[in-house]
């Protein structure tokens, strides 16, 4: 049985066509799978457990019914969605791992990220990926009502648009040094995340060793997933209608 894997689906009330092609995804790839991770942005925003809205509870309800038919689903948090919670992950059937977590794929081991965390040399997004990530923050910032949370969530999501079209694109990029400083610390030869936008297969060497990182796309105009079975690996897409 396969495993999968996909990440930045963003999925967001405005943008109904990716909720339609996720669930399009669940009935179709991910039924017969023996493992579904989801590696973070998965919601284009998460203001806490107890936001109610239509989509939050008709995507845990499809989760659940994946859940239920015996594919295991993993949930890890993006720098979208880092107050999703275990209140959430219950009714989605689904289980959340923290980052770093490494998984062994039919003997492959291989760690998984969002992805943000080796984006070093943003230093200005690294200075805030520490502060919301910081559990004193979080919090704060859910004893807030909830209009006040989704207030200010549209307010991040504004200033990280306006501030990311003033940055260079390779700042925003990963760095390699820190690929390898992570791989090396975890003892492995194969990373997978997302976050960035840019799936590719990345070939390169640790230590005389080959290694390689693939980075998983955002759901725009396609869809993308990593497909794992015994033997074989594959980078994925396919079009959005």
């Amino acid at each position: 049985m396969a495993i999968l894997f996909i990440s930045d689906l963003h999925l967001h009330e405005s943008r109904p066509q990716i909720t339609r092609a996720f669930f399009h995804f669940l009935h179709t790839q991910a039924e017969n799978a023996e493992r579904l991770y989801i590696l973070g942005d998965f919601f284009d925003a998460w203001v806490g457990d107890d936001d109610d809205s239509s989509l939050n509870i008709e995507v845990a309800n499809e989760l659940k019914k994946l859940s239920d038919s015996g594919t295991q689903i993993f949930l890890m948090h993006g720098n979208r969605d880092f107050l999703l919670g275990k209140k959430f992950a219950a009714q989605a059937g689904a289980q959340i791992i923290e980052e770093y977590t490494s998984v062994d794929l039919y003997g492959q081991h291989t760690l998984l990220l969002h992805g943000d965390s080796l984006c070093t040399d943003d230093t200005e997004y690294m200075a805030f990926r520490q502060q919301v990530r910081s559990p004193l923050w979080q919090q704060q910032i859910l004893s807030q009502p909830l209009v006040a949370r989704r207030a200010l969530a549209a307010q991040l999501r504004e200033k990280s648009q306006a501030m990311n079209s003033l940055k260079a694109e390779d700042i925003m990029d990963v760095n390699q040094a820190e690929v390898v400083r992570i791989m090396r610390g975890a003892n492995v030869k194969h990373l997978i995340h997302g976050h960035t936008h840019r799936p590719a297969r990345h070939a390169f060497t640790i230590d005389g060793e080959t290694a390689e990182r693939i980075v998983l796309g955002d759901w725009h105009d396609k869809g993308w997933a990593i497909y794992v079975d015994e033997g074989k690996t594959e980078l994925i897409s396919w079009p959005i209608a």
